[in-house]
C-alpha cells in the first residue's frame, strides 16, 4: 500500500446529473481506510483558494500516512482523501457532498471554501450526522443555524475587525472618517456589515457603506463618491480578484486615504504580486501568520516547521488559508484519537470537547462549532513585503499610511 492515499476526481455537471471521473487506486473499505470527503474550488471563481486548500491537506496526508495512519484504538488507519471539484457553484458542491456521503461512503467531510459554500455542504453534512471541518468560513450567520456536525477552524470575524479598530486608532489617531465598500456575498458582506456596525464605537464617523453585486467589473461609481467624501479610511471587502480590480480601479481614479483596507487581500500572494506597486500600504487583518511561534505535538510539530516544509513544496510564504485548512484535518486526527473510533457521534463528542494547541494556534470549538476568539494579526504591505504590525508578541513594523 502507499504512503499516500488518495483518490483524484473531478466533477463535471450536465444539466441535472453529475459525472465524476476517478483518478488513481481506490482502497477497498475492508482494509480499514478512514475516507475524508473532500469538495475543492479546483476550477472556477474561487480556484485559486480552493487549490491552496488542497496543497494544505496533501501536507498533512502525506505525513500522517507516512506515520502509519491515525491512531484509532489500538491499530493504525491510513486515509484517503476523496476529491471533487465543484467548480465553484454552490449547487454542484451540494452535489458532490450529497455523493461522497451517500455514494463513496466517506466517514468525514471537509467544508468548501468561504462561508456561503460552507453553509450549502453543512446543511446536507447536518442532514446525514456527518462531522465536518470548516477551514476557510469564519461568519456567523454560518453557525448560527444550529448545526451540531459543523466545526471551524477560524475565529469569528468580530475579531478582525475589533483588532484592527484598536490598532488602527493608535497608530493613525487622526483617522475619523471610514469607506465602507463590500461584496453582498456572506463572507465579505458579513466583513463589511461588522465594521459599519462598531465603528461609532471606536470614534468613527461611517460617510459611505454600500454593497456591491457578485461580480461587478466596474466600481467607478461607487469610487468617484467615495473620492468626494474625502475619507480617512477606505475598507473594502471581497475576494482577491474583486480586490486587486477594485484597487487598479482606485488608482486610474485618483481615489486616495491614508489607509486602505482590503479584506483579506495582503493575505495573499496573488493580491500582492498582482498588484505591485499599487499593494503598497494596503492593510488587512489575518487569522494566522507564520511570524506565530507555537509549539505542538500534530504532524508538523510546530509554526516554524510548518512553514519550512511548505516553503520547500512551494517556494513562497504560506497563508492563513493553508495554515487554516491543514489544521482543520489535524483538529479532525485529535478527535478521531480522542474518541478511539470513526463512530461518527463518538468523533463529533470528541470535537466538542477538544483543546489542544497546533501549529496554527489554539483549537478549542464553542458552542457553535466555531474556534475561539483569539489575539489575530494584523497586516500590511511594506516596500513589498507582508509585515505583521499586532500584536506586539509578533510586530515586525509600524504602520505607514499609503503613499500617495
Amino acid at each position: 500500500m502507499h504512503t499516500t492515499i488518495t483518490r483524484r476526481m473531478a466533477l463535471a455537471v450536465a444539466s441535472a446529473s453529475a459525472v465524476a471521473f476517478v483518478f488513481g487506486a481506490t482502497v477497498a473499505a475492508s482494509q480499514g481506510v478512514i475516507k475524508i470527503g473532500t469538495p475543492l474550488a479546483l476550477t472556477g471563481g474561487l480556484a485559486d483558494e480552493g487549490k491552496k486548500q488542497k496543497i494544505a491537506y496533501d501536507m498533512w496526508l502525506k505525513r500522517v500516512n507516512a506515520a502509519g495512519g491515525i491512531k484509532v484504538g489500538n491499530k493504525r488507519m491510513k486515509v484517503e482523501l476523496v476529491e471533487y471539484d465543484y467548480q465553484t457553484n454552490g449547487k454542484r458542491a451540494q452535489q458532490v457532498a450529497e455523493k461522497l456521503i451517500t455514494s463513496d461512503k466517506v466517514n468525514f467531510l471537509s467544508a468548501p471554501f468561504g462561508s456561503g459554500h460552507t453553509k450549502i455542504v453543512a446543511a446536507v453534512a447536518e442532514r446525514y450526522g456527518v462531522p465536518m471541518l470548516a477551514s476557510v468560513s469564519s461568519s456567523l450567520s454560518v453557525y448560527n443555524q444550529g448545526f451540531k456536525n459543523l466545526f471551524g477552524t477560524l475565529a469569528p470575524n468580530t475579531g478582525l475587525t475589533d483588532a484592527m479598530f484598536k490598532h488602527f486608532k493608535m497608530a493613525m489617531p487622526n483617522a475619523k472618517k471610514v469607506a465602507i465598500l463590500g461584496r453582498n456575498d456572506v463572507f465579505p458582506k458579513s466583513m463589511a456589515k461588522a465594521l459599519s456596525k462598531d465603528a461609532k464605537k471606536f470614534g468613527y464617523k461611517v460617510v459611505y457603506d454600500e454593497l456591491y453585486p457578485v461580480g461587478t467589473l466596474d466600481h467607478s461609481s461607487s469610487l468617484s463618491r467615495i473620492k468626494s467624501l474625502k475619507p480617512d479610511w477606505i475598507y473594502v471587502t471581497g475576494y482577491t480578484a474583486d480586490l486587486v480590480l477594485a484597487r487598479k480601479q482606485m488608482a486610474d481614479l485618483g481615489v486616495h486615504a491614508p489607509i486602505v483596507t482590503m479584506i483579506a487581500g495582503p493575505a495573499y500572494k496573488e493580491f500582492v504580486d498582482g498588484l505591485g506597486k499599487l499593494a503598497e500600504g494596503v492593510t488587512s487583518a489575518s487569522w494566522w501568520h507564520h511570524a506565530a511561534q507555537y509549539k505542538s505535538d500534530d504532524v508538523f510539530g510546530s509554526t516554524q516547521n510548518f512553514y519550512k516544509a511548505f516553503i520547500k513544496r512551494e517556494g513562497h510564504d504560506p497563508d492563513y488559508v493553508h495554515a487554516s485548512s491543514a489544521a482543520a484535518l489535524i483538529a479532525l486526527q485529535k478527535a478521531i484519537e480522542k474518541a478511539g473510533s470513526i463512530d461518527r457521534a463518538k468523533v463529533r463528542k470528541a470535537l466538542t470537547e477538544l483543546d489542544i494547541v497546533t501549529f496554527y494556534g489554539p483549537i478549542k470549538f464553542g458552542s457553535n462549532g466555531m474556534n475561539q476568539a483569539r489575539k489575530l494579526p494584523i497586516i500590511q504591505v511594506q516596500k513589498g513585503k507582508l509585515v505583521v504590525l499586532a500584536p506586539s508578541s509578533i510586530e515586525q513594523a509600524k504602520m505607514v499610511a499609503v503613499p500617495k
